[in-house]
């Protein structure tokens, strides 16, 4: 690698990553805006990863790829952070993939708006294959303020994230400790900055296909509770009085999230139950902030459990014969 300075420094934090991160690699080298530097982690991998991702650095030398032992996804971010070089920092996971206007349109953002932090955009999610599933993220993108991100994520993901290197300098890195909810905290605490008054704003455009986890084990719906119970005591540190206002209805709108996902996942009807009955105790308001949405959960989770109810009734039946 050379000491010239370019424009982005692209973060790519990779653990067992061998059957996606060349296609990763390869949108990030074809995107129209080329001063940029990419940096690829490998987080103590037992696949692959590491010959796969050293082939592309002997092919092209704006790529730099680093080893270290396992440390996490928001260590490996931070790592990166630290050996950047770019005035503005975007990151991608090793399985999404960027349209190829990305960087350009961002930096446009970027030039459009001197107290910008973070730029994003829309994204559309794919699945384990890599198919488009035609369904697009919808969250506002103007106007966000701090305690929208303790409602639900506007950025989706951390792929979708390019910041200014100050805005690191100001705020720290990512919450090492947390691997759920680690982006939502970090850009709560970016917006709760006093120092500085930044902005968080998206492109009405789709910029990025964010690859769907096969996983659909309901323990992983419970730590992504976890991880947002401890946003909200994290969230506490920067503004008490803002949570307190805000907690009971963003608990039940992000429970009702959760209870959606269970749904869409196929998980046990008890599952996702258990989440909305939780949502409508924690706020009863929920009823009311997007009803539609509320009313479409209920019938959905409630209408599979009787059904799993029914289905199991007919199999006892059956078995008495």
């Amino acid at each position: 690698m050379s000491d010239r300075q370019p424009t982005v420094s692209v973060i790519i934090p990779a653990y067992n990553a061998a059957n996606f991160i060349s296609q990763t690699i390869e949108s990030v080298l074809n995107q129209t805006f080329t001063d940029f530097e990419l940096l690829v982690i490998d987080d103590g991998s037992t696949d692959n990863t590491l010959a796969v991702t050293n082939q592309y650095a002997l092919r092209d030398r704006r790529i730099q790829v680093l080893s270290q032992t396992n440390q996490g996804v928001s260590a490996t971010r931070n790592y990166g952070v630290q050996i950047a070089k770019g005035n503005l920092i975007a990151f991608l996971d090793a399985d999404d993939l960027w349209f190829p206007d990305k960087l350009t349109l961002h930096i446009q953002h970027f030039h459009a708006n001197p107290n910008l932090a973070v730029s994003f955009s829309r994204v559309e999610f794919i699945n384990f294959q890599g198919e488009p599933t035609g369904q697009l993220s919808t969250s506002r993108l103007t106007d966000l303020k701090a305690e929208d991100f303790l409602y639900e994520n506007p950025t989706t993901t951390v792929s979708n994230i390019i910041t200014r290197s100050q805005v690191f300098a100001e705020v720290g890195g990512f919450a090492e400790d947390m691997s759920y909810s680690e982006d939502l905290e970090w850009l709560f605490r970016v917006l709760c900055h006093q120092d500085h008054i930044w902005q968080i704003e998206g492109i009405d455009r789709v910029l990025l296909y964010y690859r769907a986890s096969p996983s659909g084990l309901s323990a992983s719906l419970y730590r992504m509770e976890a991880g947002w119970d401890l946003l909200i005591d994290r969230a506490k540190k920067y503004a008490p009085s803002l949570v307190q206002r805000h907690y009971s209805i963003a608990r039940a709108v992000h429970l009702r999230y959760l209870a959606r996902r269970a749904f869409r996942l196929q998980l046990p009807a008890s599952v996702g139950l258990d989440f909305i009955n939780r949502a409508i105790v924690s706020d009863w308001r929920i009823l009311f902030r997007e009803p539609h949405r509320t009313l479409l959960t209920i019938l959905a989770v409630y209408g599979r459990y009787f059904l799993s109810l029914f289905q199991g009734k007919k199999q006892l039946i059956a078995k008495s014969k």
